[in-house]
């Protein structure tokens, strides 16, 4: 059986963070985990903590725009695999590993459900970019790609219960309706989540988030 990662406390990966950040070059460090686990809500803390030596870069800036995912038929699964530009993704990943300019990522913004580009300023001077999303361990539809690419990945673990409880309130933040929101999030972000916990044991860390 396959060996359970090291687990990380809040206060122990903002440590750890800081450690990359002060190693002297380029570091990729990526934050994975089911929807609703805190990803966005661990990087903001490192970004505070570590503060103008990381850059968030996340994965969800990829995401197909809806309109292709009207003419391929999947706008009705939007978040899984299948529904982003990984090419795109790794070809940013290995550019950030070779950077001697400025690079722009693109950012997903949840209110118009869309990814806007060039929105996220990336110096060649910053030693950690920080990358977070779903799909950094998936082995599936080109992912395994993105793997190699990073120095270290961190899986984020939370109950689940209240990491639903987390997705609902999200869509409803965002002018969803209680019964569509709580829809979603039983069939589309629950089919992703188990995908993404399948994959927990390939992480080289286990953040316990609150």
């Amino acid at each position: 059986m396959p060996s359970t990662p090291p687990s990380l406390t809040l206060a122990d990966a903002v440590d750890r963070a800081s450690a990359l950040a002060a190693s002297g070059e380029r570091r990729l460090l990526g934050l994975v985990g089911p929807p609703g686990a805190g990803k966005s809500t661990l990087s903001a803390v490192l970004a505070e903590r570590v503060g103008d030596r990381m850059v968030v870069a996340g994965m969800d800036g990829f995401h197909l725009a809806n309109a292709e995912l009207i003419r391929l038929g999947r706008r009705d699964r939007k978040g899984a695999p299948d529904t982003f530009d990984v090419d795109g993704y790794v070809t940013l990943l290995r550019r950030l590993r070779e950077q001697q300019q400025p690079l722009y990522a693109p950012r997903f913004d949840r209110d118009l459900e869309e990814s806007i580009g060039s929105t996220v300023l990336i110096e060649p001077n910053i030693p950690l970019v920080v990358t977070e999303g779903n799909y950094l361990l998936f082995d599936e539809h080109g992912w395994d790609a993105v793997r190699p690419e990073l120095d270290e990945v961190w899986y984020l673990q939370v109950d689940d219960v209240e990491r639903r409880r987390r997705l609902v309130h999200r869509r409803l933040g965002h002018g969803d309706t209680p019964e569509h929101a709580e829809q979603w999030v039983h069939t589309v972000d629950e089919a992703n989540a188990l995908r993404v916990a399948a994959a927990r044991a390939r992480a080289d860390r286990i953040v316990e988030m609150p």
